[in-house]
């Protein structure tokens, strides 16, 4: 069976990891710095959303990796 060696994760998940967590910090930065001040409660959804993402970009990363 060949198989690739645990490692870094390709390009394409990769790049879908950085697009996420970048997301992410954008999310939080919009939400506790513009976002409140008009909608608390809209910054809080916003931050609830962010706070969801890391774990999905990690699962994302590391989408059918042999272990």
């Amino acid at each position: 069976m060949d198989r690739d060696p645990v490692g870094e994760p390709p390009p394409g998940r990769k790049r879908a990891y950085f697009w996420l967590m970048g997301t992410c910090v954008v999310l939080i930065l919009l939400a506790w710095n513009v976002v409140r001040f008009w909608s608390t409660t809209a910054a809080i959804v916003m931050s609830a959303v962010a706070a969801v993402i890391p774990p999905a970009a990690a699962i994302v990363a590391n989408w059918g990796r042999g272990g």
